[in-house]
Parts: C-alpha cells; sequence; structure tokens
C-alpha cells in the first residue's frame, strides 16, 4: 500500500498545482461563461476523487464492494479523457498544462497497475466495508478529500451561475427608440460603473462600442445591444466616434503593492490609454472628448486638508499612479480632444465596488473601526458617479481634472456608524493601525489615511448630487424601506401558454384587482412583441416572468415576483423572506434551474387554452 499511497499523493499534489495556477490564476475558469462545460467534467471528477480519498484513508472494500471502488475508478478515467478532449477545443493549452497533463495521465496508469492486485484481492474476499487506519495518510488524505470535495461544490456553483440565462435576459437593458446619433466608445464596461453607463447611455439613444479583453462577460452582460471589440485595431479609420469613456483599470485595493502589483496596475492604466492616443492619431475624425477614470488618491495622503481640484498631489505610489495615468489621457489634446480626468472617490453601489465588503462584516456583527476613525473617506452613490459622467460628455466647457465626489465628506468612524445604523447593527470593534500597516505594507494608506475632498468644479458647472449625505446613499442602497403602496401602473409580463403560470398570475391578478393595487399583467405568449425595446424575443418571455416598473426598469425572475410579492395583498411576509441575501440565493438558483424547467415541461404536457382565453388582466 505504501507504493499506491505514494502515487496518489504525487497524482493529488499535481492535480491540485494544475486547478491552483492553471484553472484558477491563469485561465480563471470559475469565471467564464464559456468554460462550463469544462466545470461540469471538473465537479463530476473531483467528487469522485473526495469519494475515493476518504475511501482510501480509512476502509478497505472488500467482495462485492470493490466493484463500486473499479466503477469510480473507471468513470473517473472516461471524465478524464473527456475532460482532455474538451480541453483541447475550447481553449489553448500552454505547454507546461500539456506537460502536466501528460504526466498526470503517466501517473493514474502507475496508480492503476499498482491498485489492480489489491483490487483483485478485496474482490475474492467475502463482501464488507472493513474500518481500517494508515496512521498520518489516513489524515492526509482526509484532508484531501475535503479540499477536493469543497473545489467540486466551487465549480458546480460556478457551473449552475454560467447556465443561467445571460445577464441582459434577466435585467433586460432598454433602448431609446430614435437613435440619437452618438456613438461612444467606453473601455472598463463590464466593470460596475461602466455596467452602469452602459445602461445609462443606452436609454439616451446612443451607440456604444465596448472595448474588452473579455469578450464573453461583455457579451453575458450586453447582449446585441451594444458592439463589442477586443482591440483597438479592428476599428476602421473612418469609425466615427463621438466621445471616449476610459474606465479600464485593475482594482488598486486587494494584493498588497508588491513591485510586480504595482507594475500591473500602472500597466492596466497606461497600455490601454496610450492604445486609445494611437486610435485617435489614426482616426479621420478624432472624437470630442475623452473622459478618463483617476482617483482622488491624486493628492495623496494629506490629513484634515480640504482638497479642491488645484491641490498639489504627492511622491507616493498611489498618487503617481493617477499622475502618469492622467498625464497620458492629456497626451489627446494633441488631436483637438478635450479631456476630462475624473478623479472618483470611493464609489458606493449596491452590487459592486467596496460596499458589499464593507457591508458584510458589519452584517455579521464583526464590522470594525479600522485605524483613529478619523481619516477622511470622499464617497459618491453610483447613480452620482455615471450622471457625473454624462454631465462632462455634454458639457463643453468642463475639461481637465474634475472631483467626483460627494459634497459632503465623512470620516471612516462615521461612516461605520452610519453602516451599522443603516443595517441595524452595533459597532464596537476596533483594528490598530499598525497591524493593517504591517500586512498590508503601503496599501494600508487606503484604508488608514484619507483625503478631505471637495467637487469645486462639478459644482460650479451647474451639476446638482442627488446624494450629497451618506445616510441617504446608504439608506437607498442598501436599507430596509418600508413596504410602499404603488401609485403608477406595473406591467407584469408572464407566460400564458403554461398552465400553471396562468393559474398563479390570475391569483395575483384577483387580489390586486381587489385592493385596486394597479398592476396590469400581459400574456406574453400572445402579446410578445410588446418587449422588443428590451431586445427580448418571444422564447425570452415563454422562459421567465418579467416586471416593468412605472420609470422603464426591468427586472425577471426571482426579482419580478419579489417585487410582485410587496404589492400583493397577504404576501408580502413572503417578499420579505425571499429578499434575505442567503434565501434569495438559493430561490434564484431553485427559479432557474428547477422551477423553469419543469415548467417548460408542464407547458408541453397541457396545451394551451385558446387565444380566446388569452387576455391582459388588471388593466
Amino acid at each position: 500500500m505504501t507504493l499506491l499511497f505514494t502515487l496518489i499523493m504525487i497524482q493529488a499534489l499535481l492535480g491540485a498545482f494544475d486547478n491552483l495556477w492553471h484553472h484558477e490564476v491563469t485561465e480563471k475558469l470559475p469565471s467564464k461563461r464559456a468554460a462550463a462545460g469544462e466545470l461540469t467534467l471538473h465537479a463530476a471528477r473531483e467528487l469522485l476523487y473526495a469519494f475515493l480519498f476518504f475511501a482510501f484513508a480509512w476502509y478497505e472494500w472488500r467482495g462485492g464492494w470493490a466493484v463500486l471502488i473499479g466503477t469510480v475508478l473507471a468513470v473517473e478515467v472516461v471524465i478524464t479523457l473527456a475532460d482532455f478532449i474538451v480541453e483541447d477545443q475550447t481553449r489553448h493549452l500552454p505547454k507546461l498544462e500539456r506537460i502536466l497533463h501528460t504526466v498526470l495521465a503517466m501517473n493514474m496508469g502507475a496508480v492503476l497497475i499498482v491498485f489492480a492486485p489489491i483490487l483483485h484481492e478485496w474482490w475474492s474476499a467475502p463482501t464488507s466495508v472493513r474500518p481500517t487506519a494508515h496512521g498520518a495518510v489516513s489524515w492526509v488524505f482526509t484532508v484531501f478529500s475535503a479540499g477536493v470535495l469543497a473545489w467540486s461544490v466551487r465549480n458546480a456553483l460556478a457551473v449552475l451561475h454560467h447556465r443561467r440565462p445571460p445577464e441582459w435576459v434577466r435585467n433586460p437593458l432598454k433602448t431609446f427608440a430614435t437613435p440619437s446619433g452618438r456613438t461612444i466608445l467606453i473601455t472598463g464596461a463590464t466593470g460596475f460603473i461602466g455596467g452602469q453607463l452602459v445602461r445609462r447611455l443606452l436609454t439616451r439613444g446612443d451607440a456604444i462600442i465596448v472595448l474588452t479583453r473579455d469578450a464573453d462577460r461583455a457579451l453575458d452582460r450586453f447582449g446585441p445591444h451594444v458592439r463589442i471589440i477586443t482591440d483597438l485595431k479592428a476599428l476602421e479609420t473612418d469609425t466615427c466616434i463621438d466621445a471616449v469613456v476610459n474606465l479600464a483599470g485593475e482594482p488598486i485595493l486587494g494584493l498588497p503593492w508588491t513591485r510586480a502589483r504595482r507594475s500591473a496596475l500602472l500597466r492596466s492604466r497606461i497600455d490601454t490609454t496610450r492604445a486609445l492616443i494611437e486610435l485617435f492619431a489614426n482616426l479621420d475624425r478624432p472624437p470630442r472628448v475623452l473622459i478618463g477614470a483617476s482617483a482622488v488618491g491624486y493628492y495623496g495622503v494629506r490629513g484634515d486638508e480640504e482638497l479642491d481640484e488645484r491641490a498639489a498631489p504627492q511622491p507616493i505610489f498611489q498618487s503617481t499612479l493617477c499622475q502618469e495615468w492622467e498625464a497620458i489621457s492629456r497626451a489627446a489634446e494633441a488631436f483637438g480632444v478635450r479631456v476630462v480626468s475624473l478623479r472618483l472617490g470611493l464609489v458606493l453601489a449596491r452590487d459592486g465596488g467596496a460596499l458589499p465588503s464593507l457591508a458584510r462584516p458589519v452584517r455579521m456583527r464583526l464590522g470594525a473601526i479600522l485605524g483613529s476613525g478619523r481619516q477622511w473617506m470622499s464617497w459618491i452613490h453610483i447613480d452620482d458617479a455615471v450622471r457625473l459622467i454624462e454631465f462632462a460628455l455634454g458639457n463643453p466647457a468642463l475639461h481637465g481634472a474634475v472631483n467626483a465626489v460627494a459634497p459632503e465628506a465623512v470620516t471612516h468612524e462615521q461612516f461605520q456608524r452610519e453602516l451599522a445604523r443603516t443595517l441595524h447593527r452595533t459597532m464596537g470593534l476596533r483594528v490598530p493601525a499598525g497591524i493593517l500597516r504591517t500586512l498590508l505594507g503601503d496599501m494600508a494608506q487606503l484604508l488608514v489615511d484619507g483625503q478631505r475632498v471637495v467637487p469645486v468644479r462639478a459644482v460650479t458647472a451647474g451639476f446638482v448630487f442627488q446624494y450629497s449625505e451618506v445616510g441617504n446613499a446608504l439608506r437607498q442602497l442598501i436599507g430596509r424601506s418600508p413596504m410602499r403602496s404603488v401609485t403608477r401602473r406595473q406591467s407584469v409580463y408572464y407566460n400564458g401558454a403554461c398552465a400553471l403560470c396562468r393559474v398563479e398570475m390570475n391569483h395575483y391578478s384577483r387580489r390586486c384587482e381587489t385592493a385596486a393595487v394597479p398592476v396590469r399583467f400581459v400574456d406574453s405568449s400572445i402579446k410578445y412583441d410588446a418587449l422588443a425595446e428590451y431586445g427580448l424575443r418571444r422564447e425570452h418571455l415563454q422562459r421567465r416572468l418579467y416586471l416593468e416598473s412605472p420609470n422603464g426598469q426591468m427586472v425577471s425572475g426571482v426579482a419580478a415576483l419579489t417585487r410582485l410579492w410587496a404589492q400583493t395583498p397577504g404576501y408580502q411576509w413572503l417578499s420579505t423572506v425571499v429578499s434575505l441575501p442567503i434565501v434569495r440565493c438559493i430561490t434564484e438558483m431553485v427559479y432557474d434551474h428547477v422551477a423553469v424547467p419543469i415548467l417548460a415541461a408542464v407547458e408541453n404536457w397541457y396545451p394551451p387554452e385558446p387565444l380566446s382565453r388569452g387576455r391582459i388582466l388588471g388593466s
């Protein structure tokens, strides 16, 4: 058994390296929708390995039980061969990964050769599962089992995530019926600021070109509503681009600022901006304006000093990073391009940026004040950030540096206590600044030092902030606001060809009608062209429930049901329960992967009612 266990350990360590380095770090497979097939095979194989590690650690499988072990090993070999084929067909494998796969295959062959006589011996014995132990090896194998089981679950969840309908189908984008005639190129559009900006610009009729390294992700988010390119060289010289918004750049808060990390942060900003300048030189007509993202880190560490756009920078990394980024952007002025550098503060958003990470420990009653708590935080609500970009695009008088922060900065302690108050939690923990500086090095400046920035140029130019007070911003983003009655009509689009859906919507319609709740129920199997402005086709409407609010915002699936329940008498409690984060996540998986497939099957079993029965309910 010693030789067998040695070979298995080698297999486990090589497989772990392959998973960690190639699948996670290099290829980032769990984040790629196109890798769903490969991840399915990985999850299945890792589940088998979890069983085998535990089985070999503590038991001998004798008699008929030996067939189970042999079968699991045979299935593992088949899955591995299928995985090799899928990997060759879907992505380019680097030499190291090919070599590693060859070594893994040879080592697995050695495992099977060594294990064959042991398996035969087990087969020859009376049928039983005999407990055994192999000292430290058993515990090592148990750790391996737990590790690959966790990896299997993680990959399975990623597969479920990728098997959902695309984001543009789940959260439709509305386009303006009459094109504006403007074309805007956006880099970093798949980020949380860029995604919100694309949605806003589409609603005013702009044509959007998205430059991205991950075309699959952009296609998932925006679908047919935008043009997606992965290289600026794909644009012809006669391409008409009216404006460019450059939001590309790796998040500055993350891994420690090692030399390699600093270089990566700088390259992610400088290389894209330099490529844009080269594009401007090649276009027959350069764009009128370039909006470039920067950050309030430009000002460095300044204590309580109030900083407007005239304040000087400092010779520290976060400042020099912004200085070099803005300097490259200003090179566009040589081509007659108006350049605006938005120095963004902490952008608060419900589903992106720093706020979810800040709110999570507070929800778990682990929120803490970092350092003295007196360091300033300059922040801005995502809606104001997007509106300010739109404002800068259309205001020819605005140029140069513009502080993209709310008028009222707060200290870190004020922010944390307001966050705790919004989430109905207490705030009692503190983390000394020295610990953070020791662990994070210079990057700790982002957490324990700050800037008190004021948006002088934006306000002077006439921009009006919707959220100037942090409490209002947090309550709007993550607060528990009471249910409010609907005063303007909402529209629910359901699949009337599904008998169960029809019965359920009829029930909600009667309740809303009795309570005079203005909700209109539309059978999308008949009026399937009603949502063409969102790019939704008949097959989309027949597979999901959609709810359109009076302001034109469209949600679907569980989000639509939650809003409908919130207004339907007798169902408000269900809306509250399903809105809880963990329950919401589970419910969405059940809806996408269980409810929708079952309802699709039921629709095939029961023919739809005659068209004469189709109608708009609650109108």
